[in-house]
């Protein structure tokens, strides 16, 4: 694995949301994860990772060999302390996030997106848990600049304006979504509005895991890489 060392981005904004409202929470790209050198990035498609609550940019590195090697992946950390990791946005009720510090969060990996969009053709998204969230909920901000989404054991965040959603219905984009049955961590009335969200606005491939918890299993990577490929 490699990491590069850029400057991280500046405050550029005053939150939306009374949780952040002491401090801009930005993403720091001297963090990043990347699974290339620098010097070898430009040209190939960009698939941006995003971790769950309370973990960090390394956690999804994991999973990085077993997807198509064409694909850099830039392992990204959170803004948000939180505990001994990092969060994207303040928890609130599980599977029901107060929309406005989710947006803040997508804003910031929007900027860092922009800064690095110019060297790659595609860029697609994949994230866990909460990462997942903010895959499906950066989707929503720009469903025409992503090339699919990726969300295992995620969500979609209820509460955004009908229209968001309906530019997206427009676009269908291409979307994964991956939960086990036995997840005790995202709330089944969560899995099922996100069911429903994705069948009505992208072209989903939904898969469900007999046996899997709140975590990635070996069948479930396979079919993500398999989903990946063939974009």
């Amino acid at each position: 694995m490699h990491r590069v060392y850029q400057s991280p981005r500046r405050v550029r904004r005053t939150p939306r949301s009374p949780w952040t409202a002491s401090v801009v929470h930005v993403i720091d790209a001297d963090v990043v994860q990347w699974t290339r050198p620098a010097d070898e990035r430009a040209g190939t498609p960009l698939l941006v990772l995003l971790h769950g609550v309370g973990s960090n940019e390394r956690d999804l590195l994991g999973i990085a060999p077993a997807l198509p090697p064409a694909w850099t992946a830039a392992s990204l950390r959170a803004p948000m302390p939180w505990g001994p990791g990092f969060s994207w946005y303040p928890l609130g009720t599980p599977g029901s996030p107060a929309v406005g510090p989710v947006d803040d969060a997508v804003d910031e990996v929007l900027a860092w997106i922009d800064d690095v969009a110019a060297d790659h053709p595609r860029i697609g998204l994949l994230g866990f848990s909460q990462g997942g969230s903010m895959a499906l909920q950066l989707l929503r901000a720009r469903p025409g600049a992503f090339a699919f989404a990726v969300s295992l054991s995620g969500f979609v965040v209820p509460g955004v304006a009908d229209s968001r959603d309906e530019a997206v219905a427009t676009i269908r984009p291409r979307v994964f979504l991956g939960h086990g049955d036995l997840d005790p961590v995202i709330p089944a009335e969560a899995t099922a509005r996100t069911q429903a969200w994705a069948a009505a606005h992208t072209d989903v491939t939904d898969r469900t895991y007999a046996g899997l918890a709140h975590a990635v299993s070996a069948a479930e990577l396979a079919d993500v890489a398999a989903f990946v490929d063939a974009d």
